[in-house]
Parts: structure tokens; C-alpha cells; sequence
């Protein structure tokens, strides 16, 4: 069967339910940290909740931990901590819809039992100070991912907004990676610098993701990869993560919609492969475009990608299915 009677034969709902479906980022958990909303409950704001996540189909979420600015002067460290410990006591307070997911095999699991995996990253690794006994707790408490920088210098690495003079990673910030390979935690390359890419690149013995930045080529913003860029992490094993962010998929922002994202998916296919594409929402940390309007529209994005003539194969990968032959290779 050819890729396009093949895509006819796809009914995208019914593809879309069946498949695994991963969600690379969303700040979901800085609201309820704040007290704003429940993780449980469904609520007219922000974009992700258990009951939104459900009506979209998703199998598993990674949920970030950011540390604003405002709190570094209370201290990033304990910040991070309240954020695991918000996402800890949904866990343990819903177990019959939420588990933790420490590596692949729970995210099938998530998938036969009806319930929803949650992945535990660090945007940022300024919780980590300037210790690896830091990043072992982490470890421990479940964090499975690494965004290395949010947009600006730490201790690690320098973030994309430092600008052309932006250095790569710390001597500290090379013990992070070999640590994070060592134990099994996947390193995530959005809002890093370029040389910092380069470094890690370099370093890393394992695959990384860069879970929520798009194609420079579709929209020129400093957060979105340039081809050489998606190459390159293809070409070690990795993934890049479409963003549904309205300014990274389109200029000017207001009118970017679905379609500005299946752009992004058809590109990125087309440069880095099929096998290495993922969705990386960044649902809850900024403003969406027209027709993603939260979790709920994911099965959209699906019916997208199937007229316009993708495989089912090609879509589960994006779905999922490529994040968790790297999640599994990485966090086993």
C-alpha cells in the first residue's frame, strides 16, 4: 500500500485513540503550585487538565517545573522541590487516573489501564545549583527530563536570549549531561544557546530532544532550530518537538492557527525524518494559536496530518510512538 491510499484508509479518531499520544512540555504545574486550579478538575482556564488531557486522547504528559525569576531570591532549589511535590500530591491524591512515569514501560502501562502518565522535567537547571547530589534527588523524587536553560544564563549553560555572545555549557555544566546519561535522564535542548547545542551534542552518549522548538526556516525566532540544527540532533538519534506556540509558528502571532503547525510537522518530517518528530505543546506557558486551543484539540492536529496524506505510521511516530523508543532508550 502506497502513503497516500494508505493515509486514505486512516479514520483519524479512531487512529488517534488507539495510538499513544505524548505531550513533550507544558507549565501546568505553576497553577497549581499558585493555588489557581486543580490538576483534577476541569477549569476555563489555562490549557491542561486531567479531564482536557483525557478528551484528547493523551497518554502521557510531561509536566514542567519552571522556576520564575521573581523566586530565585527565595531559592530555585526549593522552588523545584514545591513543584515536584505539586505534581506528588495529584499522584497520590488520584491514583486511578494519574501514575508517575519513570520510563517507557509506564506509559504502556498509562495506555492498557485508561489512566494518564505524567513525566517530571526541569525547565531549567537552575534547582540544581552547582550540585550533582541535587540532580540525584531530583533523580529520585522522578525527574526524568532536563531542559538544561530556560531562555537565560545558569550555572549550566547559557539560554538563546543571552544572544550572539552566548557561551555553551559550563565545566559544571558537562558533569550535568554525563550525570544525566549515567542515571537516565533524558537532556532537553529547548532554550539553549547555540553553542551550547553544539556542546551538548558533543558530549552526550545518548539521544536529546529539543521538546518544544520549531523550524527557524517556516518562522525566524530565536527559539526555533535551523535546519542544521534539526540535523544534527536527528542525526544522533534525537527529536524536535513541534510547539503549538502562536509566535514560534507564525509572524505576526495573532494569526497563526492548525495549520501554521502542520506546517511545522510536514518540514520538520521532511529534514529530520519521520522517526524523529514529536509534540511538545507548551500548553500553560503561552498563548496558542486558532484551533489548538488546549488539550482538547489534539485529535484535530491528528485529522491535520491525515489529510494531508501522512501514514498511520507516520503519525503514531509523531504522536508518541518516536518519543517513547528514545524515552525508553534513554530512561529505560
Amino acid at each position: 500500500m502506497d502513503k497516500q491510499s494508505e493515509a486514505a484508509s486512516v479514520e483519524p479518531r479512531a487512529l488517534h485513540f488507539d495510538a499513544i499520544v505524548v505531550d513533550g512540555h507544558c507549565d501546568t504545574l505553576g497553577d497549581v503550585l499558585e493555588g489557581k486550579r486543580t490538576l483534577a478538575e476541569r477549569s476555563t482556564l489555562g490549557h491542561v487538565d486531567l479531564p482536557r488531557l483525557r478528551e484528547g486522547g493523551v497518554t502521557a504528559q510531561i509536566f514542567a517545573c519552571f522556576t520564575p525569576i521573581h523566586e530565585y531570591h527565595r531559592g530555585a532549589t526549593r522552588y523545584g522541590l514545591h513543584m515536584v511535590d505539586a505534581l506528588h500530591q495529584a499522584l497520590a491524591a488520584h491514583p486511578d487516573e494519574l501514575l508517575l512515569a519513570g520510563g517507557a514501560e509506564e506509559i504502556r502501562r498509562a495506555k492498557a489501564e485508561g489512566k494518564i502518565a505524567a513525566i517530571l522535567g526541569l525547565e531549567g537547571a537552575e534547582p540544581l545549583g552547582d550540585s550533582l547530589a541535587t540532580l540525584r534527588s531530583f533523580y529520585r523524587l522522578g525527574v526524568r527530563v532536563l531542559g538544561l536553560t530556560w531562555n537565560f544564563r545558569n550555572a549550566v549553560a547559557d539560554g538563546v536570549m543571552e544572544g550572539s555572545h552566548a557561551l555553551g555549557l559550563s565545566p559544571f555544566g558537562v558533569q550535568v549531561v554525563e550525570e544525566c546519561n549515567r542515571l537516565g535522564i533524558l537532556l532537553d535542548a529547548s532554550h539553549l544557546a547555540p553553542a551550547g547545542l553544539e556542546d551538548l551534542l558533543r558530549i552526550s552518549q545518548q539521544p536529546i530532544i529539543a521538546s518544544h522548538s520549531n523550524a527557524r526556516a517556516l518562522c525566524d525566532h530565536a527559539r526555533n532550530l535551523t535546519d542544521a540544527q534539526i540535523e544534527a540532533i536527528a542525526s544522533r538519534g534525537g527529536l524536535v518537538g513541534v510547539t503549538f506556540v502562536d509566535a514560534f509558528l507564525h509572524q505576526p502571532a495573532s494569526e497563526a492557527t492548525i495549520e501554521h503547525a502542520l506546517d511545522h510537522i510536514d518540514y520538520l518530517l521532511r529534514v529530520a525524518g519521520p522517526e524523529h518528530v514529536m509534540l511538545g505543546s507548551d500548553f500553560d506557558g503561552a498563548t496558542m494559536p486558532q484551533g489548538l486551543e488546549d488539550a482538547t484539540r489534539y485529535p484535530a492536529l491528528t485529522a491535520g496530518m491525515a489529510a494531508r496524506g501522512h501514514s498511520a505510521a507516520v503519525i503514531r511516530g509523531v504522536l508518541g510512538q518516536n518519543f517513547l523508543r528514545v524515552f525508553e532508550q534513554v530512561a529505560g
